[in-house]
């Protein structure tokens, strides 16, 4: 088990491994609990971490070129399922 030692102003060192493993960055909001056995850190990112994929910069960046493609009515519509596939073979 990592152990970490407090430092100045109450700063503590997380280890990398231990980061790795709950998804913790650099800004990211932590809970602090004290409970009966201890002191629990619960990570409180404003992004769900199974959804961080979605907020990276480059999916924004396709997300923010398929609305302008919309907006400029570079689009297209298939009246079925079956004539969009029809679609993709012209």
């Amino acid at each position: 088990m990592p152990i970490s030692v407090i430092r100045a102003k109450g700063q503590l060192t997380i280890p990398a491994d231990v980061r790795q493993a709950a998804h913790l960055e650099e800004g990211d909001p932590v809970e602090i609990e004290v409970t009966a056995d201890g002191i629990l850190l619960r990570p409180r990112k404003l992004i769900d971490a199974s959804q961080a994929w979605f907020w990276s910069p480059g999916w924004q960046e396709g997300e923010h070129e398929a609305s302008a493609d919309i907006a400029a009515g570079r689009v297209t519509t298939s009246a079925s399922p079956e004539a969009f596939l029809e679609s993709l073979d012209d």
